[in-house]
Parts: C-alpha cells; sequence; structure tokens
C-alpha cells in the first residue's frame, strides 16, 4: 500500500509528507498538475515540497514564481552561490526538507563547476571552515546574522559586503535569497515537510 504519491515506508506502510492532507492530481488544477509533470520530467520524481503546498493552489504557485525566480533564473549572484545561501540558511534553522533538497541541488552544482561536492557538506556544518573566498564568507556571515538575529540587523553589516564588492541588486537579491528560505524552512519545518528520497544519494561522486 502506498501514498498517494507514491511514498512508503521500510515495511510498506504509507509515509506520510506532510502533517496536512495532501492533494491528489483530480484536487488540483491543471496548470499545477503540468508543473509536476514538468518537475518530473526533469528530475525523475515531483518533489514533495510541490505536493504538500499544492493543498492551496494559489498560493503555492505565487510561492513558485517567486523561488523560482529567485533560485533557478538569471541574476545577479551566480546560481551556485545562491544554493550555497540556500543551504547555510536552511541548517542555520535544522530544516530537514530544505537542507537535504538544497544540499542535493548544491553538490550537483559544484560537480558542474568542476569543484568537489564535499564542500557542501561543510558548509552544511560550519561554513567558516569552508575554503570559499573573502567574498562568499562575508555573503554567509550575513545570512547566518540575518537568520539567527535579524532584529539586530544594520546598516553597517552591509559593510562588509561593499567591500568585497558585492553591488546594490546583488546584496537585494541576497537578502530576498536569505529571507525566502527562512520562510520557506519556517513552512517545512512547521508542516512536517518530508523530502523526497532521492535527494539524499544525489550528486553524491
Amino acid at each position: 500500500m502506498s501514498t498517494p504519491d507514491g511514498l512508503t515506508t521500510p515495511d510498506g506502510t504509507p509515509r506520510r509528507i506532510s502533517y496536512l492532507a495532501v492533494p491528489g492530481e483530480d484536487a488540483v488544477t491543471p496548470d499545477i498538475v503540468k508543473l509536476w509533470g514538468k518537475a518530473h520530467a526533469n528530475l525523475g520524481f515531483t518533489p514533495n515540497v510541490f505536493r504538500a503546498q499544492a493543498l492551496n493552489p494559489a498560493q503555492f504557485s505565487a510561492w513558485w514564481a517567486y523561488f523560482n525566480l529567485l533560485l533557478n533564473k538569471e541574476g545577479f549572484l551566480p546560481p551556485v552561490e545562491r544554493e550555497m545561501i540556500a543551504v547555510v540558511v536552511s541548517n542555520v534553522n535544522r530544516c530537514v526538507y530544505c537542507a537535504v533538497s538544497h544540499g542535493a541541488a548544491l553538490r550537483g552544482l559544484l560537480s558542474a563547476d568542476g569543484q568537489s561536492p564535499d564542500l557542501e557538506g561543510v558548509l552544511a556544518v560550519n561554513h567558516r571552515h569552508a575554503p570559499l573566498t573573502a567574498r562568499l564568507h562575508a555573503m554567509l556571515d550575513f545570512a547566518e546574522k540575518l537568520t539567527r538575529t535579524p532584529e539586530a540587523m544594520r546598516e553597517q553589516d552591509l559593510g562588509p559586503l561593499r567591500g568585497h564588492g558585492l553591488t546594490d541588486p546583488q546584496i537585494l537579491e541576497l537578502t530576498q535569497v536569505i529571507g525566502m528560505f527562512n520562510m520557506t524552512n519556517r513552512i517545512s519545518s512547521a508542516l512536517g515537510f518530508v523530502p523526497n528520497d532521492e535527494y539524499h544519494a544525489a550528486a553524491r561522486t
């Protein structure tokens, strides 16, 4: 026996991917069914977050449009840097879904960029130990501070970013990505979203 999304536990019983109801294809709009199919064609599976958040179709569509723009479209920061931010923020927040899924995405981007995918594991634990440029360390320090103590942010926190050459549009995008993951981490953690099994093994070598 399986859940509508096909997930089972090792003993064959249904595995929940959210604390809330998860809609099937007959309960969502054609646009969402199309998006699920496109994701499955690209990844080989449909991300559980796509299924869980589709319970509220209009809100899911709006979230995905902004998320996709910030993470997957051409922007002011390279995709690999945006995924590094995602991994650091998600691990500071201890968000299982986002830490696992974006860890997989970062490993893939690192490999494609000729870097070791093992760097993802270091970033997940303590980015200060990662062999990164001073510019990237400044960005990740900023991401951690904004995540841990948003009330403590001041204009001078932008100084190290500007000192390493970040432009205002880059700083804005950096902050938007941090904000997106703080929101998505909280949604995923509060509602018990479970990452797809495929993420765990992805891009390990």
